[in-house]
């Protein structure tokens, strides 16, 4: 990755795709090394943390960690997961953020040098590919090294620069932990 000690450059964390990565690894994400480590190689603007929430449940597992991130100087943007019953009677959720972080990513071009974009999502090849018309840098972070891979071809081929997170395994993650009785559930596109 190339970055500049003055590169103005902002993080875009598409949660779930993030998360569905490091789970592929077998690792857990330790954002305040993330963080860290483009502080100290750019002038880092802003690191937004984008994730859909279950509204109403008296315990949300995400919840803590969108606590956390906020407390700890991310900019958290949440919508409410949607349930809806498909055509045939099954419930499914939905929790989509694409849209606002193509929002964000555009807003903030202007004022970028250097976007990194955590998501193998293919849907965001086009996107890259405008922000790339507007000056901006853009290095995409997943991984190749899972089954199936978790980043599409055309955003990696897209990226000024490709990250596989299993390259900063020890620099941006710790071991997971063992399994908790309960999992934390994140949700992109639609899931059952």
């Amino acid at each position: 990755m190339t970055l500049y000690p003055t590169d103005r450059t902002a993080l875009f964390i598409d949660g779930a795709n993030l998360y569905s990565a490091a789970r592929s690894l077998n690792v857990d994400l330790d954002f305040r090394k993330l963080v860290t480590s483009f502080r100290e190689r750019a002038v880092l603007v802003r690191a937004y943390y984008y994730t859909a929430v279950i509204e109403g449940e008296e315990f949300s597992p995400i919840r803590p960690l969108v606590d956390w991130l906020g407390y700890n100087g991310f900019s958290v943007v949440t919508k409410p997961v949607k349930r809806f019953t498909d055509a045939q009677g099954h419930t499914r959720t939905k929790g989509n953020m694409d849209i606002e972080i193509a929002v964000d990513m555009i807003e903030m071009a202007p004022h970028l040098d250097h976007m990194v974009l955590f998501s193998g999502d293919g849907d965001f090849r086009r996107l890259v590919q405008a922000v790339q018309a507007r000056g901006v840098r853009v290095t995409v972070v997943s991984t190749m090294k899972s089954q199936p891979p978790m980043i599409a071809d055309e955003l990696r081929r897209q990226a000024d620069d490709y990250i596989d997170l299993s390259d900063r395994i020890g620099e941006w993650t710790r071991p997971r932990s063992p399994a908790p009785a309960t999992s934390v559930r994140t949700f992109d596109k639609d899931e059952e």
